[in-house]
C-alpha cells in the first residue's frame, strides 16, 4: 500500500506555515518542510522560517540543520524526505509537506530519480567564474541553449542550479529535462491530498508580502541581511530574497526606502513564478484563503478534505 501524505503548498506569504500546523495539531501530524532556504542556520527572518511559537510544538523536519555556505541539491531533499516521511509513518503520525519550492514537492511525490554524477571541480570553478565575470543571467542563457525546459524553470538568481543542470548535460550528455521525464517511468510510493493555497484576488496575496516585508524589517532583517551580505562568495546566502536587494543600502549607493521596494517587488516576482509552478499540477485542489470567512474555516474545509482523503481505499 502506498503511504498517504498531505500536501500544503502554494506561494510565499500565502498563509502555508499556520494552516499546516493547525492541521498537524488537529489530524497527529507532523511537517515536513519543502523550502529551498529555510534548511539554513542563520537565515531566520528573511526566509520566513517558522518561529518556535509558529510551530505550536508541533515537530518539523528538514529545517533549519545546515551552514550557509553548505550544497544542498534536489536529490539530497528528495532522500532525507523520503526518510522522514517513513518515520512519521512509521510512528502512525500523518507526513505533512509543507513549502513554497515546487520543485522538492514534486519531484519527491512524484518519485523522480537523480542520477548520480561525479562534479568536476574544474568545471563548476569555470561557470562560477563565467558568473563572476558575466552574471548569472549570462549561465541561465547558456543553460537555455541547451535545456529550455530546465532554464524556464529556474530564475537567474537560483544560480547554483543552474550550474548544477550546466554540469548535469556536460557530464552525462543528458539534460535536467529528460532525467526528469525518464525517471518518471517509477511509481510514486505515495498517494498524496495535494493542496494549494490559490488567492482569488492576487492584490490581496502581494498585501500581504508587502506587510511581512515590513514585519520582517521590524523583527531586525536589516541586522540579519548585513551579516549575509559580509559573507562574499557563499553564494547560498546571495540567492536569498531579502539579502541582496538590501546591500545597496549597506554599501551606501542606494537608499533604504529603494531598497525595501525593490525587495516587495522581488518578492511580488517570486510569487508569481510560484503560482506558475503550482497551477501545472495537475489533480491538485485548490482553496482559495480570500474565499472564507477567516483562517478557522480555511482549516475546517482543509481538515475536512484530508479526513475524505484518509477514509478512501487507494
Amino acid at each position: 500500500m502506498k503511504t498517504k501524505i498531505a500536501v500544503i503548498a502554494g506561494p510565499t506569504a500565502s498563509g502555508k506555515t499556520a494552516l499546516s500546523v493547525e492541521l498537524a495539531r488537529r489530524l497527529d501530524g507532523e511537517i515536513v518542510c519543502a523550502d529551498s532556504m529555510q534548511i539554513y542556520r542563520g537565515m531566520d527572518i528573511a526566509t520566513a522560517k517558522p518561529t518556535p511559537e509558529e510551530m505550536s510544538g508541533i515537530r518539523h523536519h528538514i529545517v533549519d540543520f545546515l551552514e550557509p555556505d553548505e550544497e544542498f541539491s534536489v536529490a539530497d531533499y528528495v532522500g532525507l524526505a523520503h526518510s522522514a516521511i517513513s518515520d512519521i509513518a512509521g510512528r502512525n503520525k500523518l507526513p505533512i509537506i509543507c513549502g513554497g519550492t515546487g520543485l522538492y514537492i514534486d519531484s519527491l511525490i512524484d518519485n523522480i530519480s537523480f542520477e548520480k554524477t561525479c562534479t568536476r571541480t574544474d568545471t563548476r570553478d569555470e561557470l562560477k567564474r563565467l558568473a563572476d565575470e558575466k552574471g548569472s543571467g549570462y549561465l541561465l542563457e547558456m543553460l537555455r541553449e541547451i535545456d529550455p525546459k530546465t532554464a524556464d524553470r529556474l530564475h537567474e538568481n537560483n544560480l547554483n542550479r543552474i550550474i548544477r543542470a550546466i554540469e548535469i548535460y556536460r557530464e552525462t550528455g543528458v539534460t535536467m529535462s529528460e532525467q526528469i521525464e525518464n525517471s518518471r517511468a517509477a511509481e510514486s510510493p505515495y498517494s498524496a491530498c495535494y493542496i494549494i493555497l490559490d488567492y482569488v484576488d492576487r492584490q490581496k496575496l502581494y498585501d500581504r508580502i508587502d506587510a511581512r516585508v515590513d514585519k520582517m524589517l521590524a523583527e531586525g532583517l536589516l541586522d540579519e541581511a548585513e551579516r549575509f551580505c559580509g559573507l562574499g562568495d557563499r553564494a547560498t546566502a546571495r540567492q536569498a530574497i531579502g539579502y541582496k536587494e538590501l546591500a545597496p543600502y549597506f554599501d551606501g549607493s542606494a537608499a533604504l526606502e529603494s531598497c525595501v521596494d525593490s525587495l516587495k517587488r522581488a518578492t511580488r516576482r517570486y510569487a508569481k513564478r510560484q503560482i506558475t509552478w503550482f497551477k501545472r499540477r495537475e489533480g491538485a485542489i485548490r482553496l482559495a484563503p480570500d474565499g472564507y470567512p477567516g483562517f478557522d474555516e480555511l482549516a475546517d474545509a482543509a481538515e475536512e478534505i484530508i479526513r475524505d482523503f484518509l477514509k478512501k481505499e487507494d
